[in-house]
């Protein structure tokens, strides 16, 4: 790999990946790097668009490293990815992607990730998605994920996009049975005139299902962000999505939640909170010594912890 492809794949959080038990490495629409085990086994698929990675039963402490990254200005993909999640299976998947671009022309990559968890499987499931780059060509990142979640099984899901990335659409579907879990933390950060939508559907199909979502944004110059989330509840079940913006400069942030009962238990809040950095928390650290800039830099990094 040139110094470039291990400059990105520690952006996204793979800088020891070649040490890992397990891996994929993607590069500009190839695989470059490939390791398995007798417990997880990773394929690609025919049409060389994507990987099949099967996780037997009872699997304990598996650890999955996919990482993609994306060199070549003007590159566009759409890579598709299935994840068979064994009975009582415990496993980190750690996925994202790093596009390093210094040309006018735009650089693409749309990855479609499909979970299917069998019964009281366990996933953790983490995806980082970084941009760089001294050209005029956007980075642009465009990941769909798609959960399937059978009885007992428990998902949580952390994303990260906190520089770089000039356009992104993301969106999340989940369908969840009796006495499952999904978690999710998104944290994105948008700047100069960068476009970031999320958009999350969760079906809460199953007795005791439930579902936590909390979204951190920071919205800066004149970028803006739309954050959607739909969720239904079928059955005796729970969900909580909190969505936390903060807007500064010319940045602009929507909220649109839409929360949907149609079973007399089903328990479903929604809660929304954008504005700018409180005065006093400057103040606050200005008194300390820090500069205005500096202030606000601090305040944003907590933020988005």
């Amino acid at each position: 790999m040139q110094e470039t492809d291990k400059s990105l794949l520690e952006q996204i959080g793979a800088s020891d990946i070649e040490t890992s038990e397990v891996y994929n490495i993607r590069k500009n629409g190839k695989c470059i790097g490939r390791k398995t085990n007798p417990y997880i086994d990773i394929l690609s698929k025919e049409d060389g668009k994507g990987i099949d990675v099967h996780v037997k039963d009872n699997t304990l402490f598996g650890m999955v490293h996919i990482p993609v990254i994306v060199t070549e200005s003007g590159f566009t993909e759409s890579v598709y990815n299935d994840f068979y999640i064994g009975k009582n299976s415990n496993v980190i998947i750690i996925a994202g992607c790093g596009i390093h671009n210094d040309h006018h022309k735009n650089a693409t990559h749309n990855g479609i990730h499909r979970f299917y968890l069998e019964e009281n499987a366990k996933v953790k499931y983490v995806e980082k998605h970084y941009g760089e780059g001294t050209g005029s060509g956007d980075k642009i990142l465009n990941p769909v994920t798609e959960i399937y979640m059978k009885k007992g099984s428990m998902m949580t899901m952390d994303t990260v996009q906190i520089k770089g990335v000039d356009s992104t659409n993301r969106e999340t579907f989940a369908k969840l049975d009796d006495d499952t879990s999904l978690v999710v933390q998104e944290k994105v950060l948008t700047s100069n005139k960068q476009f970031s939508k999320t958009n999350f559907k969760v079906k809460l199909k199953g007795k005791n299902a439930s579902t936590h979502i909390t979204s951190r944004s920071v919205a800066t110059d004149s970028s803006y962000q739309e954050f959607h989330s739909n969720i239904i509840g079928k059955n005796a079940c729970y969900a909580h999505v909190e969505c936390d913006a903060i807007i500064k400069d010319q940045g602009k942030v929507k909220a649109i939640p839409e929360v949907y009962a149609k079973h007399v238990d089903a328990n479903l809040i929604h809660e929304a909170a954008i504005g700018k950095i409180a005065g006093e928390q400057l103040l606050k650290l200005m008194s300390l010594g820090f500069t205005e800039k500096e202030a606000e830099e601090v305040i944003i990094k907590g933020f988005l912890k």
